[in-house]
């Protein structure tokens, strides 16, 4: 008798240390155990490998060690944002799919692992073209470039949407924010990660070694995609169904826009996410050419920075645990952002490498606190917050901002340094780091945009069903 008290009293605790020392414990449910939630979640460990290569590594790659022009880079690595604007025709897509197999989010999976797995095959040889031809038409380089970063943004964006879509199917509607919760953790985990192997595995850069690293990042994150979407849909040919009514797109996208507050989120939504993202194509290029770091060190400001935005997730989520305003937690990061700026600035006239690195920790932190309060708002502020359409029209607006803002920050800095060196801006402008410093400065400028967009609505209240919980999920971490 004895020892069955001890017995179930050692459970309960371990139960309530699971609950403590596994922040998404609470997250899984006895239909969707947390291993399949953890094992769902790979194709946001996917993504971020992705994320690095095209938005850290190579460009610093094509830039310093290629010596391609920024406006060239920026233009190739912007290329995904072509298919940013149809991750709201994904999710509509994914919605109303017809098959006669049942399946509505999977066969979105399977295409996007596909198309990104052709990008990410032919990237290398389109680059290595890019930097020296020596045969064929002038344009078959960036032709090819062009091709290979078609393809994995169009898969990425796919396989992304129709990944989150399935993951709000899955769980119930008062789960939802914890699992968007460990589905952003594991994007970021998996950024930090791919950052370390980038960093560690092309500190002597060879062009053998570049295809070796891309081409095993294809193989790697197809890989992870399939066991990531393997039975997780369950089959239901009545919901795939050919003769079932479906609303329009048009319909449902008046539908989701009816909404009050939706416009303006979403415009906050734009403008935030490109001051954060505009010095994604420059961040590592500026401390290798302006602050003479290798290429190992600056992949890892890539893993700062999301370090960064995973322990802006834990502060929000404490702060909206404590009754905090999402708007105000999305305001709070745009003012960190503005001081990390400032640090990024200031490093190279005062020649502290610590405090690039801190400048870029913390536009991570800012980062991290603009996404989960801007998400979470989204969530809570639409009656469609189940559907796929949700899911697209926030990812294309934030992807969009992203794809252009990284356009606009190569093209102004080579504008810039273009009228610099030349003298046109004066004696003080005349330095290879003014085209950077620009950039920037017009960051923080975007930011207090921002700010004032988003001012209106930190008066309001959330609209929320009577016991709907839209707790993120990571206040629960240990400590």
């Amino acid at each position: 008798m004895m020892f069955g008290a001890a017995n179930r009293k050692m459970i309960v605790l371990w139960q309530k240390a699971g609950l403590r020392f596994m922040p998404f414990a609470d997250a899984a449910t006895k239909d969707v155990p947390l291993s399949r939630l953890l094992r769902l979640a790979l194709f946001q460990v996917s993504a971020g490998c992705v994320l690095v290569l095209l938005t850290g590594t190579l460009n610093r790659v094509l830039i310093v060690e290629l010596g391609v022009s920024v406006a060239l880079v920026s233009a190739v690595v912007a290329i995904p944002v072509l298919a940013a604007p149809l991750r709201l025709f994904f999710g509509y897509r994914s919605d109303t799919y017809k098959s006669v197999l049942g399946w509505r989010r999977v066969p979105y999976i399977w295409l996007g692992s596909l198309l990104q797995f052709g990008g990410l095959a032919i990237m290398p040889f389109a680059l290595l073209l890019l930097q020296s031809q020596t045969l064929g038409p002038s344009w078959a380089g960036a032709a090819g470039a062009s091709l290979a970063f078609l393809l994995t943004g169009f898969g990425l964006h796919m396989a992304q949407t129709a990944g989150l879509a399935l993951a709000t199917d899955i769980v119930p509607r008062d789960k939802r924010p914890r699992v968007v919760a460990l589905l952003y953790v594991m994007l970021l985990a998996g950024m930090i990660g791919a950052s370390v192997f980038y960093s560690i595995f092309l500190v002597d850069f060879s062009s053998k070694q570049l295809i070796q690293v891309i081409q095993g990042t294809a193989v790697f994150t197809i890989a992870l995609n399939v066991i990531a979407m393997w039975k997780q849909e369950s089959r239901d040919p009545n919901r795939t169904s050919k003769d079932r009514e479906l609303i329009g797109f048009r319909e449902a996208l008046a539908d989701y826009r009816r909404d009050p507050g939706t416009l303006r989120l979403l415009l906050a939504v734009a403008v935030g996410s490109a001051a954060f993202s505009m010095q994604d194509i420059l961040l590592e290029p500026y401390g290798g050419e302006i602050l003479g770091m290798s290429v190992g060190q600056t992949t890892l400001l890539t893993g700062l920075w999301a370090a960064g935005t995973m322990a802006g997730f834990g502060w929000a989520a404490c702060s909206l645990n404590h009754g905090a305003h999402m708007y105000r937690v999305a305001a709070r990061g745009l003012l960190i952002g503005i001081a990390a700026f400032l640090g990024v600035i200031f490093a190279s006239p005062l020649g502290l490498d610590g405090l690039f690195y801190a400048g870029a920790a913390g536009v991570g932190l800012g980062g991290g606190l603009f996404a989960v309060g801007t998400m979470l708002a989204a969530m809570g502020i639409s009656k469609r917050a189940d559907s796929g359409i949700l899911v697209g029209a926030w990812g294309a607006v934030q992807a969009t901002a992203i794809g252009v803002s990284l356009l606009l920050g190569g093209v102004i800095k080579n504008a810039v340094n273009g009228f610099a060196l030349d003298g046109a801006l004066g004696t003080a402008m005349d330095t290879a780091s003014s085209g950077y410093l620009v950039v920037y400065h017009l960051e923080i400028g975007l930011l207090f945009i921002c700010l004032a967009v988003l001012g209106p609505l930190t008066g309001h209240r959330y609209r929320q069903d009577s016991g709907k919980d839209m707790r993120f999920g990571l206040a629960e971490m240990p400590g």
